[in-house]
């Protein structure tokens, strides 16, 4: 079948474009840099034609609330229509973790908004809900740097690695609708300061992790439970550890 993936020139596009197109499937790469707008239009009505399956992994190149809300309310919105002019069968989308539960931050508003418009769409739809990924640590670290020191709330978190997502939209992308959401987590649960402290220690960066219950994540409070999937997550294989031994 025809896959068109929205953002597949990034992190998780690129990974998911490459299993399917091993997979058998025809996996087409939609982004800015091979012609396609979805904030503008540009090129989706041409990249679409005959496609059965659009999975959106793009994400907003501004984190800045208005600007970020504007990304995932207009490039859904031109994607549903573009998608329903062209007869696709199956819109997928990676989202968050706890992304419901995360409504004080701007970010998570937009995808919560994002969602919604899948929802009402009328596209028969797949959400997958990834916790974060092993190679966000960094970006988590840095959101909370003030000076050299990182404040971290001590609540729970499931990282995951981005192959190991890829290989979940993969398999929610061929398979049927699931007109709800699956989740996908890594195999180990972490305290989040304690994770980020390890990971700062094994790229020698000199940055101090402070630990304060009181630290917000991307702006939202966070709860104990609030960062973790449900019972009914899909668990991936690859461990923090031996991914952080091979970035060395």
């Amino acid at each position: 079948m025809k896959v068109v993936v929205i953002g597949g020139t990034g992190l998780i596009g690129s990974k998911l474009v490459e299993k399917l197109n091993a997979h058998g499937h025809e996996a087409v790469p939609a982004a800015p840099n091979t012609g396609v707008n979805t904030l503008t239009g540009e090129g989706l009505a041409e990249v679409l034609r005959g496609a059965s399956v659009v999975v959106d992994v793009s994400n907003s190149p501004s984190f800045a609330d208005d600007a970020v809300m504007e990304f995932f309310r207009t490039s859904t919105t031109n994607l549903l229509k573009a998608e329903a002019e062209a007869g696709v069968t199956h819109h997928v989308a990676l989202s968050v973790v706890g992304t419901d539960r995360l409504q004080e931050s701007g970010y998570f508003r937009a995808k919560q908004a994002q969602e919604e418009l899948i929802k009402a769409g009328g596209i028969p739809y797949s959400i997958v809900h990834a916790t974060q990924f092993f190679e966000f640590m960094k970006g988590i670290a840095d959101s909370a740097t003030e000076g050299d020191t990182v404040r971290l709330a001590p609540v729970k978190i499931q990282p995951v690695h981005s192959g190991d997502v890829a290989a979940a939209v993969g398999r929610t992308a061929i398979g049927a609708p699931v007109k709800g959401v699956v989740e996908v987590a890594g195999p180990e649960a972490f305290q989040l300061d304690e994770l980020i402290r390890e990971g700062l220690a094994a790229k020698n960066d000199p940055r101090t992790v402070v630990t304060d219950p009181g630290a917000r994540y991307w702006g939202a409070e966070l709860k104990e439970t609030t960062l973790l999937p449900g019972p009914d997550a899909h668990i991936a294989e690859t461990r923090f550890s031996d991914w952080l031994a091979r970035q060395k």
